[in-house]
């Protein structure tokens, strides 16, 4: 059922345009992954690298495919890499 993925999507701040251009640029976010499990997860993790909720509807729309790389063996330990480069939470989070 693509309908709770859409109001969530929603819920973040996108109207039904952005939504649109999402799902196009990702299909995979409407049916692949689980809302529970996998997408929340997601957007809890930005938000604990520090954006905002205006900044995270926007990096969902820009990175779809954020919501479906893996956060154990991708996203966490691609922000460990850049801070080992010197780049503090602001700037990885920038990123």
């Amino acid at each position: 059922n693509l309908k709770p993925r859409v109001l969530w999507l929603k819920t973040l701040g996108l109207d039904d345009s952005q939504v649109a251009k999402t799902i196009m640029k990702f299909p995979h976010l409407m049916g692949s992954y689980s809302l529970e499990e996998n997408l929340k997860p997601r957007v809890q993790w930005l938000r604990s690298l520090g954006l905002d909720d205006s900044q995270v509807p926007k990096t969902i729309m820009k990175f779809p495919q954020l919501m479906g790389c893996s956060l154990e063996g991708n996203l966490k330990p691609m922000v460990q890499w850049m801070k080992s480069l010197g780049m503090d939470d602001s700037q990885v989070a920038k990123t």
